[in-house]
């Protein structure tokens, strides 16, 4: 059967392929890393009912505000919390949220925040040049595009946009300066680029480059990847939905690394790493929409989908319920500020 994306206002991206993949079941606890709009964590409290949780995280408070009423039936069994996924282990511990069921990353920009005017993050209407998820960070989009070098600009174009004329783009913005507005970069990008030729506006990878410098969202992804194995009981699973190439090669290396045993240099006589695989690929082939979706939700075009499970090596703990109290108890007198005591965290899971 066909999804039915009927009578939905935000459509959260391949959300019949996510729920599948976390294995979502009744009871479970559930992290969603990026509420947005609110669509994948909603059902995943539904289909967690009776006796599920979730602890839901964003960056955007603007985003949590406005997904927080669909949890109106749901108020016991979630928590909003406003920060950033890079802190995952310190928030799951605080809230003594672990171990869990399943972590998600929806790793896109909800429509909520593509679409408000004020916030810099399209230039399909003229505004400030912002681009923060987070209203309290203080590096804007506009203090990159009017204070950092050509050679600056045109490496963080290069590498953050894949853009091929990142350097005659990076020599347009710096002679255009000052430049404050989303219509007003764009047009100076589109001039550069020689004109629009393709159904792709030239400006998108410029403006992508932006946002993920100043959000830092390649390195919070990598952190946050660490971390949610970490925070995973056995058998719990990671689902990770990118929307472009630098965020699913993180993502795809990130499993394959941790699914794999040594990860020594080829060549070395012997393993000197120690390294023990901690998940499986539960898809080993990448998910993407399906063309119903795709025709339904243009957006979700570009979305992959990477799922993988925990496993728990023998070595992780001999005998974890005899800890479990102690670990506990650390816990509660905000012994969670310690990053070293994940290591003991483990055989908690062990035991999930």
């Amino acid at each position: 059967m066909g999804a039915d994306f009927s009578g939905i206002g935000h459509i959260p991206a391949m959300l019949r392929e996510t729920l599948k993949a976390l294995a979502v079941q009744p009871g479970g606890r559930y992290i969603d890393c990026t509420v947005g709009g609110g669509g994948h964590a909603l059902a995943i409290l539904e289909q967690s009912s009776p006796g599920g949780q979730l602890l839901g995280i964003d960056a955007d408070p603007k985003a949590l505000e406005a997904a927080r009423t669909k949890f109106e039936a749901f108020q016991d069994s979630v928590r909003l919390v406003n920060d950033n996924f890079a802190n995952l282990q310190a928030i799951a511990i605080k809230y003594e949220f672990f171990p869990v069921h399943g972590i998600l990353l929806d790793l896109g920009l909800s429509s909520l925040q593509l679409e408000d005017a004020g916030r810099g993050f399209s230039f399909q209407k003229d505004a400030p040049l912002d681009m923060r998820f987070s209203p309290g960070d203080e590096l804007t989009a506009a203090d990159i595009v009017n204070t950092y070098s050509e050679a600056e600009l045109s490496h963080l174009i290069r590498k953050y946009g894949e853009e091929l004329m990142s350097r005659r783009i990076a020599y347009a913005i710096v002679r255009e300066r000052p430049i404050h507005s989303t219509l007003h970069l764009a047009r100076v990008v589109e001039k550069a680029a020689g004109g629009r030729k393709g159904r792709i506006h030239p400006a998108t990878r410029t403006f992508q480059a932006l946002r993920i410098t100043v959000n830092r969202e390649l390195e919070s992804l990598e952190s946050a990847l660490r971390q949610a194995v970490d925070l995973l009981g056995y058998e719990g699973r990671l689902v990770v939905i990118s929307y472009h190439s630098l965020e699913d090669r993180i993502v795809k290396q990130f499993m394959q690394k941790e699914a794999r045993g040594c990860i020594c240099p080829p060549g070395l006589p012997a393993c000197t790493c120690g390294h023990k695989p901690r998940i499986w690929l539960v898809n080993k082939k990448v998910i993407t929409p399906s063309p119903e979706e795709i025709a339904f939700n243009p957006r979700s075009r570009s979305a992959k989908l990477r799922v993988a499970e925990r496993i728990v090596n023998g070595d992780d703990c001999d005998d974890p319920r005899a800890v479990v109290e102690d670990i506990l108890a650390e816990v509660k007198a905000v012994a969670w500020k310690k990053p070293a005591l994940i290591q003991k965290l483990r055989a908690v899971f062990a035991s999930a």
